[in-house]
């Protein structure tokens, strides 16, 4: 396959600066949960829900759409891709363990059960850290040369195709969160007027609400 121009994949380094920021919070946001405090447990809970969407969706995303283009194109780089599935398979059974673990959780907000949820997300943030790493060092050099920048924009699209219209501004928040102006100059000048009016009226000030109440002040 012949490409005239190297594909531009700097946008998934922001994506994955959100699931680095996410995931470092999770066991502290989790482990400050008083004990039988099931409202501020469904808060965590649910929010614990969002990023696992969000990265399980990143994932599925590169599992169906990009780690086949790869595989058919780089041969001797083949062992990287393979990589990057075996780490997806690594990371997403601690995640479905700490989902599993959420109803129990914030139906009685159970200090033992919180002190398990926490821990496995101790567990998980090492792996994905070392799999994010590996991305970007070894993965993503190879998509710039070996995809194109539509099949690449596919996987964006994928995720907003599939992601519920209420959690858009909330990923999108998340990621200006993390981009330096530049970065979100392009972000935003690539979504449609109606979407940037709707971020400017109504997103933005419902993220920075939704990140108050996830946080505290």
């Amino acid at each position: 396959m012949t490409m005239t121009a190297r594909t531009d994949t700097h946008d998934m380094i922001v994506v994955h600066r959100v699931f680095r920021r996410e995931f470092a919070m999770a066991p502290r946001l989790i482990r400050a949960v008083p004990a039988g405090d099931v409202t501020r447990a469904r808060v965590v809970a649910e929010h614990m829900r969002d990023i696992y969407a969000g990265l399980h969706g990143h994932h599925t995303s590169e599992d169906e759409l990009l780690w086949p283009l790869l595989l058919a194109r780089v041969d001797l780089d083949a062992d990287k891709v393979l990589l990057m599935e075996a780490q997806h398979q690594r990371v997403d059974a601690l995640l479905s363990r700490a989902l599993s673990l959420l109803p129990e959780w914030e139906a009685a907000a159970a200090p033992d059960v919180r002190d398990t949820l926490a821990d496995v997300y101790d567990a998980l943030w090492p792996v994905l850290l070392e799999h994010l790493a590996a991305e970007e060092s070894e993965v993503l050099p190879l998509v710039a040369e070996h995809v194109t920048q539509d099949e690449w924009n596919r996987l964006g699209e994928r995720f907003e195709h599939e992601t519920p219209k209420s959690k858009l501004m909330l990923f999108l928040g998340a990621l200006l969160e993390e981009a330096t102006p530049a970065e979100a100059a392009l972000m935003l000048g690539k979504l449609p007027a109606p979407a940037r009016l709707i971020w400017r009226l109504v997103g933005r000030r419902a993220y920075a609400r939704r990140i108050r109440v996830v946080r505290g002040a």
